[in-house]
């Protein structure tokens, strides 16, 4: 009797493996993660550092645009060095550290829209607490739910030839460099407006009261004087308005005109900057010339500095109680 041992099924057919098994050609999920740390983190660094730099910076500087452009660079690169580069050469140069690139699950180079999409996509992985990026650690075929949407995989894949761990860690040296230079720079720059605000902070609290007194304050012999005195401690903007002012004093036969500040105080809203202030003044005066006659004054007035060609000028004058005369005492 001759046994007959059937090894290939009826027809003789040899066994084809199975196609659903995972490939040990995959990335792991160690490789992938510091491929992704390399690729990110850094370029995040000086993200976030510039971002908080050019919110501290003065807003009407130029360090804040500084700041600004610097973090758009640096996200174009790394859009690039995620997008473009692995269209281009196939690897990032987090992947290229690794021996790691993404592919379609043919095999196929992912292409530049497809890798384009797989990095939107990657949103999901973060959203759902990110259990996305854990997904390889269980998933047959190692993907994240971006790979999932995107039909795509990491793979194992021979290195580029050039060493790329010196490149990988110039890149990295120069972030950091970037990133602790432009720290520096955001310092001195915060250091150098906080003394700049002080500055103008002092320097407005001595001159302001005085330069008030000397524009509104006039003596009916010098007025002409005094006007054209008055018009110089003003800005460009504000100076039609007192002139207007000053002209109707002088149609209605002026006299000697005096003020002083009996009290101040700088005003924090909006806030003192190096070039502009605001002071809210009580104002004290008499106003005449013959002692029988003479009148006290009394107004409040809130007024507005500009710094131009590093005098202080008044931008404008607000009266917020209007001038209360009362006959000097004995009349």
């Amino acid at each position: 009797m001759t046994a007959v041992l059937d090894t290939g099924g009826a027809t003789g057919a040899t066994a084809t493996p199975d196609q659903s098994t995972p490939d040990v050609a995959l990335a792991s999920w160690p490789s992938r993660a510091g491929a992704l740390v390399v690729d990110v983190l850094p370029g995040l660094g000086v993200v976030a550092t510039c971002a908080l730099l050019a919110l501290a910076a003065p807003a009407d500087g130029a360090m804040r645009w500084v700041f600004t452009v610097l973090l758009a660079v640096t996200l174009a690169a790394m859009v690039l060095n995620r997008v473009l580069l692995p269209s281009v050469i196939g690897w990032t140069l987090g992947r290229a550290l690794f021996g790691i690139a993404v592919a379609r699950r043919t095999g196929e180079p992912a292409g530049l829209l497809r890798l384009t999409a797989r990095e939107l996509a990657h949103v999901l992985d973060t959203l759902a607490v990110f259990v996305g990026w854990l997904w390889p650690l269980w998933d047959r075929r190692r993907r994240t739910f971006a790979d999932l949407l995107a039909r795509t995989e990491v793979r194992r894949v021979p290195g580029p030839e050039r060493n790329v761990r010196r490149l990988v860690a110039a890149v990295l040296v120069g972030l950091a460099v970037l990133c602790a230079a432009a720290a520096a720079l955001g310092y001195v720059t915060s250091y150098r407006h906080e003394r700049a605000v002080e500055q103008a902070n002092a320097q407005i609290k001595e001159q302001g009261p005085r330069i008030v007194e000397q524009m509104l304050s006039y003596g009916v012999d010098t007025m002409a004087q005094d006007f054209a005195k008055a018009q110089t401690l003003t800005t460009d903007g504000y100076r039609p308005q007192l002139v207007a002012q000053q002209q109707t004093v002088q149609r209605a036969g002026a006299t000697t005109n005096e003020y002083w500040a009996v009290s101040s105080a700088v005003l924090p809203n909006p806030p003192v900057t190096p070039d502009q202030a605001s002071m809210l003044l009580a104002l004290q005066g008499q106003r005449g010339t013959d002692p029988k006659s003479l009148k006290f004054i009394t107004a409040t007035v809130r007024v507005d500095f500009r710094k131009i060609d590093g005098q202080w000028r008044v931008a404008n004058l607000t009266v917020l109680k209007q001038p209360q005369m009362q006959p000097a005492a004995g009349q």
